[in-house]
Formats: C-alpha cells, sequence, structure tokens
C-alpha cells in the first residue's frame, strides 16, 4: 500500500534531514488539504488533525474521533490518538513527551507542494505550541515535503508508466483518425471519448487536455480547444495526459498534415522538429545524479538557440506524480518567476518531463515531450520517444 510505503520513507527522511518531528497539520481536507495527505494517509480528515513523523522512527497520528479507525485501518502509525472537544490535549501530550529541538511544518515560500498551512491554522499551532514553550522551534518542512513526492518508489513509477502506455495508446488512436478539414475541437473529442471509454481521468483539467494547436499563430499552450480547423502544409501538436491509480502522464507529440503530391515534410518543418528532438536527446544525456537542474535546461535551450531559434519561453520540464506538475525541483533558466526550484539538484527517483518547443514560420509550433526518472546512473526513459514527426495525409 502506497501509504505505508510512504510513512515509511518519510520516517528515513527526517532521519536524513536532522528533523526531530515532522507535522502536517490540516482540517476539513476535502476543503482545503495539504497536498502531503495523499502519502500520509490516501484519505480526507475532518477536524483539526496532526500527522507526526519523528527521527526515532515513529508515525504519530491525531485526529477527530470519529476520524480514528479509518486511520488505524492504513496500518501506518505507530500510534493514533482521538479527541472530541479539541485536538490540544493529545498534542500537547505528546509534544512534552517528543521535546523536539527542531519543529518541521508544512509551509513553504518557494514550492506550492510544500504550503498547505494555511495562514489560519498556522495561528491556531503556534499558539497551541506557545502554551508549551516550542513556538521557538518551528522551521519549513519544505526539504522533506519536497524528497517524500519526488523521490518515488516502485509502485509510484509502476502507476505512471501505466499512465504512459494509456496515453501513447490514444495518440497513435487519433494519428490515424486526424483528418484535413477536422477542427480542433474534434481531434480533442476524439481522444476525451477514448479516456472515458478507459473509465480514466484527465491528467490536468479537462477543458484544456488535450490542448490541440494546428498551424501558426496559436495560444501555443494552456487553451482550449477551437473551432480552428487542420490545414494541409501545417504543423499540429498536441498536449495530453491521463491519471491511472492516482497517477499522471504528461506528454506532446508533433504531427505534420502532408500537401498535394507531398510524401514527407518540407525542409524548413524537418529542421525545426530535428532541433527539438536532438534537444531532448542532449537534455536526457546531461541529466546525472547531484546535476543542478538549471544546467539541464541551458543544454536544450542551447540547442534551440544555436540552431538558429527563439529561446523558448518557459522552463524545460517539470516533475511528474500525482499531478501533472508535482515538485520542487525544475528543468527550467534561473527567472524570478521559478524562484529557487532549477537550483534543486537531480536525486534519483525523480520524474521529470522534457518539452523544448519552437516556432517553425507559416507552419506552426514543434515540440515533443518526452518523460523521464532518475537512475543513478542517469535519466531512463519512461516513454517511447518520438524521433521522427508524424506525418497525416500519407
Amino acid at each position: 500500500m502506497i501509504v505505508q510505503e510512504k510513512v515509511n520513507q518519510a520516517k528515513e527522511l527526517v532521519k536524513e534531514f536532522d528533523i526531530d518531528c515532522w507535522i502536517t497539520f490540516t482540517r476539513e481536507s476535502q476543503i482545503n488539504g495539504d497536498p502531503t495527505l495523499a502519502f500520509l494517509t490516501g484519505v480526507d480528515v475532518t477536524w483539526h488533525s496532526a500527522f507526526i513523523i519523528t527521527k526515532p522512527g515513529k508515525a504519530i497520528a491525531i485526529v477527530g474521533k470519529y476520524d480514528k479507525a479509518t486511520i488505524e485501518d492504513l496500518n501506518a502509525y505507530d500510534e493514533v490518538y482521538d479527541f472530541v472537544t479539541g485536538f490540544k490535549e493529545p498534542f500537547h501530550k505528546v509534544m512534552k513527551e517528543l521535546n523536539p529541538e527542531k519543529i518541521a511544518i508544512n509551509y513553504s515560500e518557494g514550492s506550492e507542494i510544500c504550503d498547505g498551512l494555511t495562514y489560519g491554522m498556522y495561528l491556531t499551532l503556534f499558539k497551541a505550541l506557545a502554551e508549551i514553550n516550542m513556538e521557538d522551534r518551528l522551521i519549513s518542512a519544505e526539504k522533506v515535503t519536497s524528497a517524500i513526492r519526488e523521490r518515488k518508489t516502485d509502485i509510484e513509477i509502476a502507476n505512471i508508466k501505466g499512465a504512459i502506455q494509456i496515453t501513447e495508446e490514444i495518440f497513435e488512436l487519433v494519428r490515424n483518425y486526424i483528418k484535413p478539414g477536422m477542427s480542433e475541437k474534434q481531434i480533442a473529442d476524439f481522444m476525451k471519448h477514448e479516456v472515458e471509454k478507459r473509465n480514466l481521468e484527465f491528467a490536468w483539467e479537462e477543458t484544456v487536455c488535450p490542448a490541440v494547436f494546428t498551424g501558426p499563430d496559436t495560444a501555443a499552450a494552456h487553451f482550449a480547444p477551437s473551432d480552428r480547423v487542420v490545414e494541409k502544409g501545417h504543423i499540429l501538436n498536441m498536449d495530453f495526459g491521463v491519471k491511472y491509480n492516482g497517477y499522471c502522464s504528461d506528454m506532446q507529440r508533433t504531427y505534420y498534415v502532408l500537401q498535394d503530391g507531398e510524401t514527407s515534410a518540407p525542409e524548413n518543418v524537418l529542421h525545426g522538429f530535428n532541433t527539438i528532438v536532438k534537444a531532448v536527446e542532449d537534455s536526457k544525456q546531461a541529466m546525472k545524479i547531484g546535476v543542478q537542474a538549471v544546467e539541464i535546461d541551458k543544454v536544450a535551450r542551447d540547442v534551440v538557440v544555436n540552431s538558429g531559434y527563439d529561446e523558448f519561453p518557459h522552463g524545460l520540464g517539470h516533475q511528474v506524480g500525482r499531478y501533472s506538475h508535482d515538485g520542487t525541483a525544475l528543468l527550467g533558466p534561473a527567472w524570478e518567476k521559478y524562484a529557487q526550484k532549477p537550483f534543486q539538484k537531480l536525486e534519483e527517483g525523480m520524474v521529470f518531463t522534457i518539452e523544448p518547443r519552437l516556432d517553425v514560420k507559416n507552419r506552426g509550433v514543434a515540440t515533443i515531450e518526452e518523460m523521464v526518472v532518475m537512475r543513478k546512473d542517469g535519466a531512463e526513459w519512461l516513454t517511447s520517444p518520438q524521433k521522427e514527426i508524424w506525418l497525416i495525409g500519407e
């Protein structure tokens, strides 16, 4: 079970980062829960709840009375305390017994996946700790929270592979479906139907999954399919993913629509597409444990710019897990909006996309989005990489 696996992993992580105890504090989690609860409980809780992992290797849960049986049933926690009138009595008891010097809690300035503690809940926790003179021991749990999401276990990797396999199947099906004159909406509806037939969820909001863009001068990303029709001589690209057993895929594929008399894409289209292939491959080869993510982004960015194109206006790749964007470390440039994410180092078990792009004048956007997992000896393909542009109208 993933929760048991991840709680055991958390016990090792607090030791690694020399944290006396890590508290994930939440309430009414169905409305406003901490993102990390997916690993610590896999279920929602109602009242003020604290999930505590300690350096000596104990996992402790403090929950409302009617949540206790559900948490005990996970078989992941060594001790489960419940309360009726308020959480502070069992919380104070546990914290006094632990007497930790450093208390890591679920907030972060730089990473959204580590910032699940609302301000109101922070004040509640701070005041509760102040009553036992522990309020000055608080630190951010960003390191441990990042690691538990980013260091994928074998079960998590298997689920991501399952999502990728289905995504690739649907990409192949739509490849034979696309015809000149079809609209972006028609193509997207075909793919949505395939997802629904398999009783699966989309990897991100359905309005823009899949995203379909045909020809030049499109929104290019994060925009719903339109009534724009596929034309001969245009590039068509799609961004698509599904969720399988709670884990996502996120892939992009590029097609060229043959004009009458053509048997292959024209030289300018091939040059653009092959530049993307090289940028992806060179980046993948450069991905090694301990390398800063910003260095990988530079590899791809240099390939694109040195081939005569403008640099792409986004990071090279993000992590994927329970969400399509899911991790602190980012393959990106040193831009303000990315904060410290590009300066994180690559670690074993991280799953990344690699997704450079470029504009081919009067044709459209050439892009590929592949997925890799970090292993001890470097990056390993999770997707079957697209090496040739897919032709429509052969």
